[in-house]
């Protein structure tokens, strides 16, 4: 989500604490440069780092920092964190294995399936929620979510259980940001529509339907869809979070001091960025998806049919946004991701054409503040370590 897509120790000390495993030989120089990134990573502020890379040869694991900078323990090799924006990938394909099933129709106005839900519904399609052409405004953008951009408002309210009707109604009461289908900007509102559809088809919260038809099938033992717990299971790194000062600039935050924001309601989040799992888990679904093991030739077509995602540019060079999936170049040809932001962490992840090559990176907080002397970035914090991952 938006929010959902440091300097908490001497650099030395983070630099410190790095470690690597594989469970087959892995080319010591990929090792090397995936160990050396995440270590780049903790200079822009990151806590911890742990970063998986999945091959028809093996896996290589890689971590950096702390898990809890308290103690100074890494983060665990085994950590379940909080995924964010990842969560739509699940529940586009989740929609689109409904379409292979003849249940919904990709074109059709969303209020085919959901009447007097959402404005101007009989003109925004299915498609166009999950490509986020919709034009519908993030519920985000709502006064009542101020909280979450402020330290005494988000611990006045971290707790607070909000319901996916809620949701849509605090989009329902702000303009609209376009027609359907004439640009594009990302909304939460759009997927949180999408979970609501997955309900009304199959008559089950759509936290069951990821449940039965991914995380079974593809036995992500560590994925789950958290709902009213406030909780992430252990193990888990600390998920830290910084909040802006006065004076903040989009160039400067002013972050202050960073406080332990691992549990909190994610309802907020919902079907839009609710999802807790591991890189293992990512991985294994990212390789089967783009595989073809979940979706049927037609569907994973329509996923893969992108457009231009201009916004994201800036930090993705030539991003482009498909239904619930998001490609850019690289250095070795396509890849496809779809990251997440929530307080506390920071998911980014990527895979090659076929899915036969995989990664998946975990930072402990999304609210990044570079050490002094690190080097400005003009792109995603863990884009060089996706390429080296993807390409080496």
């Amino acid at each position: 989500m938006k929010r959902l897509f440091v300097m908490v120790a001497a650099s030395a000390a983070l630099l410190g604490a790095t470690a690597t495993t594989a469970t087959a030989t892995p080319r010591p120089d990929v090792q090397k440069k995936l160990q050396a990134d995440a270590d780049a990573i903790l200079k822009q502020g990151a806590p911890g780092v742990i970063a998986e890379l999945s091959t028809p040869h093996g896996s290589t694991t890689i971590r950096a920092g702390f898990g809890n900078t308290a103690t100074k323990e890494p983060v665990p090799w085994n950590a379940k964190f909080r995924i964010g924006s990842f969560t739509k990938t699940f529940v586009a394909t989740t929609v689109l294995q409904l379409v292979g099933e003849g249940k919904v129709a990709l074109d059709a106005p969303i209020e085919t399936y959901l009447p007097k839900t959402v404005n101007n519904g009989k003109n925004i399609t299915v498609r166009q929620l999950l490509q986020h052409t919709s034009g519908l405004p993030d519920y985000l953008a709502a006064e009542e979510f101020a909280f979450l951009g402020s330290k005494e408002g988000f611990q006045a309210n971290r707790f607070k259980d909000v319901t996916a009707e809620q949701l849509v109604a605090l989009s329902n009461k702000q303009k609209p940001l376009f027609a359907p289908g004439s640009s594009w900007t990302y909304s939460n509102t759009n997927y949180v529509l999408a979970g609501l559809l997955i309900e009304k088809v199959t008559g089950e919260d759509w936290r069951d339907q990821v449940e039965k038809r991914i995380v079974q099938p593809l036995h992500l033992r560590d994925t789950s869809t958290p709902g009213t717990d406030h909780s992430v299971p252990q193990p888990h790194a600390i998920g830290y979070e910084r909040f802006p000062g006065s004076g903040a600039t989009p160039e400067d935050p002013k972050y202050g001091e960073p406080i332990d924001a691992t549990e909190l309601s994610s309802t907020w989040g919902d079907a839009a960025g609710e999802i807790i799992s591991t890189t293992k888990d990512g991985n294994r679904f990212l390789q089967a998806l783009l595989s073809g093991k979940l979706l049927k030739p037609a569907q994973l077509a329509e996923m893969k049919k992108t457009v231009a995602a201009k916004p994201f540019e800036a930090i993705w060079p030539g991003a482009r946004y498909g239904l619930g999936l998001m490609s850019a170049p690289s250095s070795c040809g396509l890849t496809w991701s779809h990251g997440g932001d929530i307080h506390g962490f920071k998911t980014r992840n990527g895979a090659n054409e076929k899915g036969t090559r995989s990664v998946v990176v975990s930072m402990n907080t999304d609210s990044l503040k570079p050490l002094p002397g690190a080097p400005k970035l003009t792109q995603d914090v863990a884009l060089k370590l996706i390429e080296d991952a993807l390409c080496a």
